[in-house]
């Protein structure tokens, strides 16, 4: 069974501890950690990468609304989110930031345990388009709408994530294609030793890498950006091709 780890955030005791306790309730759902406001919220997201954060909106200093705006700046995976809130003038506003859903307060366990299947939903679809492969492997499955495609890995120039869904580069540009899987878990599956993650959005593949700048690098006519936390990392393999 898939199990979510989830964050809670609210500056209301009552509201966190109701939280907290449907997240115990619910068998997909492990409660990682808790806080009371945003800025503890995002240092604690970085750290332990949950799959799903419960964020109220009306907080003090960083509202839960500017930090789901502010996680969408940052490299790394993002978790999903679903709002609470007493106000429902934010719902507009909640999609816009990629929340999964919004939970007007005061909620009942029926309507939190929706918010949650919607999540654990994306997260299984996600899995379920995806074939393993180990390094061994010269191909991927790819599920690319209805069907099962397979892709050479030698073929792949770099991946890029668009929110829920992938778009494969491919050698010929006029196949890229798009997979409902998270760049996350596509991530987790390719061999290391052929694909490395170098940005929030991009994985790309060692051997299609052209030239490298100072904070770039060069495939074919794309210039991806290294993101800041990615960095370290590739500078280890770059130093390794250049001895």
């Amino acid at each position: 069974m898939t199990v979510l780890k989830c964050i809670a955030v609210d500056d209301e005791p009552l509201a966190l501890k109701l939280v907290e306790t449907f997240i115990e309730q619910t068998p997909f759902l492990e409660l990682s950690c808790s806080c009371d406001n945003a800025v503890e919220a995002m240092s604690l997201i970085r750290e332990k990468q949950p799959d799903l954060v419960f964020l109220d909106i009306n907080m003090p200093n960083l509202t839960g609304m500017e930090l789901a705006r502010l996680l969408q700046e940052q490299p790394g995976p993002l978790p999903k989110i679903v709002f609470t809130t007493a106000y429902n003038h934010y719902a507009i506003e909640g999609y816009r930031v990629n929340a999964v859903d919004y939970l007007l307060k005061p909620f009942s366990y029926e309507e939190f345990l929706r918010a949650a299947n919607k999540v654990l939903q994306l997260s299984e679809e996600a899995s379920n388009n995806f074939h393993s492969v180990t390094a061994d492997d010269e191909f991927i499955f790819l599920k690319v709408e209805y069907q099962w495609v397979r892709i050479s890995l030698k073929d792949i120039l770099y991946i890029e994530s668009l929110k829920d869904y992938v778009k494969v580069h491919l050698e010929d540009s006029s196949k890229a294609l798009l997979s409902l899987i998270s760049l996350k878990a596509l991530e987790e599956k390719l061999p290391s030793s052929k694909f490395m993650r170098v940005h929030r959005s991009f994985i790309v593949s060692l051997d299609k890498i052209n030239a490298i700048s100072k904070n770039s690098i060069f495939i074919n006519k794309t210039e991806i950006t290294v993101g800041e936390q990615y960095k370290e990392t590739f500078k280890t393999i770059v130093d390794k091709w250049l001895k």
